[in-house]
């Protein structure tokens, strides 16, 4: 992951805007791994800590979870839009965002947080969390072709990391993959000569769908979030 500017990131967890975030470095109350911290400073989300003094953490939000199923249709963003989007769907008066994405016509699990650094150790290419998805084609796929999947394709200039892939049927599967690529299944599936009819994600990491109706949201028990800051490593 790039490294950010200091109060981009504490602007980006939610924590105080990035006007307040400079007035607070500016009156010493941001540290950096133990350190006081300087405007501009450039840090890595996933490996330094950052803290904040007494003031300061009086700004500082309740850190909410959630999990969503997307329904088709819904854009998964935060942005004003013509279009209805996921914030449509969880109707909160309390500001969240999505981890990651998926594309309007894809269904299911969407995890929202006001916690920036779950966001980034989700998102980290180097951490390869689980992500699964029930997978349903226009046409069947072979055996020979799954096992080129489970293997790796060549998209988007490089080759996909190994999947797990269970066949579910002959037109239907169920996919595991780590990593975060823009419509990566689809253009997988396109790969070995078929088009994805339904997709829908199922898992991520420990967080499961389970039943969930299309547009229900609830909060992460403690024991999903214990189990998935376990997962990640966050303290």
């Amino acid at each position: 992951m790039e490294k950010l500017r200091i109060h981009k990131y504490l602007s980006q967890a939610w924590i105080c805007s990035r006007r307040k975030a400079e007035e607070y470095i500016s009156a010493w109350l941001i540290t950096v791994n133990g350190k006081t911290a300087e405007i501009g400073q450039l840090i890595d989300p996933t490996t330094d800590k950052v803290e904040m003094g007494k003031e300061a953490v009086k700004e500082q939000k309740e850190l909410l979870y959630y999990k969503v199923n997307k329904p088709r249709g819904v854009v998964t963003t935060c942005a004003q839009s013509d279009e209805k989007t996921i914030l449509d769907v969880i109707p909160l008066d309390k500001r969240v965002f999505p981890i990651g994405r998926l594309d309007k016509d894809t269904t299911g699990l969407i995890l929202m947080t006001n916690d920036g650094r779950l966001a980034n150790f989700l998102m980290h290419p180097r951490y390869n969390h689980e992500k699964e998805y029930v997978v349903e084609t226009f046409w069947p796929i072979s055996e020979s072709n799954l096992e080129k999947m489970r293997n790796g394709l060549f998209i988007l200039g490089s080759y996909t990391k190994k999947a797990k892939i269970e066949r579910l049927s002959s037109w239907k599967f169920s996919i595991i993959i780590s990593e975060w690529r823009n419509r990566q299944i689809r253009r997988m599936v396109e790969k070995v000569g078929s088009i994805v009819k339904k997709l829908k994600r199922i898992r991520i990491e420990n967080i499961e769908l389970w039943n969930m109706k299309e547009g229900d949201y609830k909060a992460l028990t403690q024991k999903e979030k214990d189990e998935l800051f376990k997962r990640l490593n966050i303290q």
